[in-house]
């Protein structure tokens, strides 16, 4: 199918029905098709790059938006919690934006005291999906981009645990505008990230659409709570305690991948593996800091948060890495929605597909 007819289903019964996943179904659905069949090898087809255009995400606006399906793709990252969106078809959906990925699959740890609840607890392990993106069509080193990176946490440490699991997911990324950052290792991924407009040059308007429509949807469009993970595996009758910030560096010990335009998923790979060889080498470790200390200023075409007292508590450890056709098409990570306190559900923004507290559909 051509790039602007593949479908984007909305939230559907397969998003209803959702009572969790296992973790060896999720990791082997994304090793099932790789663009490559080895990384590196001699011969092999380039990674693609698919591209967002004005026009996708404005399809359906006219004439009275019943069915603006950037709208229902906004409301289905919030409303469901599945881990894979396969379709009618088994071939997945359309990601509208963040098109280009690179799945990784590890552990978290947080190895640090810490005064906050579920697997932020000091302690904690658990299994590890991410998919590390660009929200723009530029995946190479050179170009303004913004890097970003999600998870879910299934709440086990056994890869092939007898029974499905909910996860809990976390988002983070650079400004939302973009970045200049040509190396993972500078790339300053936050829950909370700054946005300059003007950085996303002829993206400006699909950039003005997603701030507009997770704001209607969602009321916040530029920060993505963390009580997700303070909830995993947390007893219903103790107090959900989140921090407010949370931000993932590369750890200081790895390596600098060099290359000029170097794709970020090469550079990935690279930390992991030897080109031709399918046998992991090495391990991408990011570390995890927290704060709870933290300004923010300036209007929304120009936000800038200055989060102080951060402090590390723990890291994510990858060892295993693949682009694919499904890592791109039907893996998803839910988007938690706003809370006005995040760590009390009642004051949550939206309950569930139907209902919204602040703004009608």
């Amino acid at each position: 199918m051509g790039t602007d007819s593949f479908p984007n289903i909305p939230f559907s019964n397969e998003d209803r029905a959702y009572r969790g996943s296992y973790f060896a179904e999720v990791r082997k659905a994304l090793f099932a098709n790789p663009y490559q069949k080895v990384w590196g090898a001699p011969g092999g087809p380039p990674l693609p790059v698919e591209k967002t255009t004005l026009a996708s995400v404005l399809r359906g606006v006219l004439p009275f938006a019943r069915h603006y399906l950037f709208r229902q793709a906004v409301e289905r990252e919030v409303d469901s919690k599945a881990d894979m969106r396969w379709g009618t078809d088994g071939k997945g959906y359309r990601r509208l934006l963040h098109r280009n990925g690179i799945c990784l699959v590890g552990s978290w740890q947080i190895t640090e005291p810490t005064p906050y609840s579920g697997y932020f607890r000091q302690g904690s392990r658990a299994l590890l999906i991410a998919r590390y993106s660009t929200c723009c069509d530029e995946t190479r080193r050179g170009y303004t981009r913004s890097l970003a990176m999600v998870g879910k946490l299934f709440p086990t440490t056994d890869p092939n645990h007898a029974t499905p699991l909910e996860t809990a997911s976390f988002i983070t990324q650079e400004d939302l505008g973009g970045e200049h950052s040509d190396y993972i290792n500078d790339a300053e991924l936050r829950n909370a990230p700054n946005t300059t407009f003007l950085r996303r040059g002829l993206g400006v308007p699909i950039l003005a659409l997603e701030g507009l429509l997770f704001g209607l949807v969602d009321r916040k469009p530029s920060i993505r709570q963390l009580y997700a993970v303070a909830e995993l595996g947390k007893p219903a009758d103790e107090p959900t305690r989140a921090p407010t910030f949370m931000r993932l560096p590369v750890a200081p010990e790895q390596p600098r991948i060099p290359g000029e335009a170097l794709d970020f998923r090469d550079e990935i790979m690279a930390q992991i593996y030897d080109r031709g060889d399918p046998a992991p080498k090495r391990v991408l470790t990011f570390n995890i800091e927290v704060s709870d200390e933290g300004v923010t200023s300036g209007p929304a075409f120009r936000e800038r948060r200055t989060i102080t007292n951060w402090r590390h508590i723990g890291k994510i450890v990858f060892n295993e890495a693949v682009a694919s056709y499904n890592g791109d098409h039907v893996t998803h990570f839910g988007h938690p929605t706003w809370r006005d306190d995040q760590n009390d559900p009642a004051t949550a923004t939206r309950v569930n597909e139907r209902k919204v507290r602040f703004l009608p559909k």
